[in-house]
């Protein structure tokens, strides 16, 4: 399949900004392939994707802590994303409607979980200073780094106590550089590409600082890992020059 303009536009418009976030972010075209077609077999088994830092280095944040996110919150949304897509592929004209829409439900919380944690894990072990294009970008959208990272701050703590996600994407259709409330796996800005994420789940924060929400995001802050950011929004980039041809 052939990522035209046409049918690159299609599927990220269509529902498929988490697919999209997938294949841009780390992961081959074939995921983005399969959403294009009817299944008619057992789609393949997605494989984790293990940390891609020293959990014991990270600052503030405790080995303890990001190795069980990971092994159980990540991977369980991979395993369990695997199952769903399984059971779709057994479905037929004579399933009933109910059970194929709980299965597409579940499919895009799994997806958009499995999506958002590997890019969760994958913007931490870094030192925490911000540089390159996507500074100079954030400082031209919101007048300076600091006042984005205000922002950022902001929304975190508007999910403290509950759950979802802080996000800083790009929107595909307009190009522009937005901050992103989450609430749930279910929700994300249509054709948008993370470039970076805060997981505000307890889970990410409650066995190393309990209910002190604000201590975790000034600590997610010390180890956000801007290399990889600059690396998603230079692909985001060419995704949008794809998208204009």
């Amino acid at each position: 399949m052939e990522l035209t303009r046409r049918n690159a536009l299609g599927l990220l418009m269509s529902g498929g900004a988490a697919i999209a976030a997938t294949t841009l972010m780390g992961r081959d075209l074939t995921l983005l392939e399969e959403q294009a077609m009817p299944q008619t077999a057992t789609p393949p088994v997605l494989a984790p994707k293990p940390l891609s830092f020293d959990p014991t280095k990270l600052k503030g944040i405790s080995e303890k802590l990001i190795v069980s996110h990971h092994n159980n919150n990540y991977v369980g949304a991979v395993k369990n994303l695997n199952a769903v897509r399984a059971e779709l592929a057994k479905a037929t004209k004579d399933t009933p409607a109910f059970l194929v829409g709980g299965l597409r439900a579940k499919e895009l919380v799994f997806a958009n979980s499995m999506t958002l944690h590997e890019v969760y894990f994958g913007n931490l072990g870094g030192n925490g200073k911000a540089d390159g294009s996507i500074a100079k970008a954030i400082a031209s959208t919101w007048g300076s780094l600091g006042a984005w990272e205000q922002g950022l701050k902001a929304l975190g703590t508007s999910l403290a106590g509950g759950s979802g996600w802080a996000i800083l994407d790009l929107h595909l259709p307009s190009g522009e550089l937005r901050l992103s409330w989450a609430g749930d796996h279910s929700q994300t800005l249509a054709a948008s590409l993370p470039l970076l994420v805060m997981d505000m789940y307890e889970h990410a924060y409650q066995m190393d600082y309990g209910a002190a929400a604000a201590k975790y995001i000034e600590a997610f802050f010390q180890n956000v890992n801007w290399d990889e950011v600059n690396h998603r929004y230079e692909r985001a980039q060419k995704a949008l020059l794809v998208l204009k041809a």
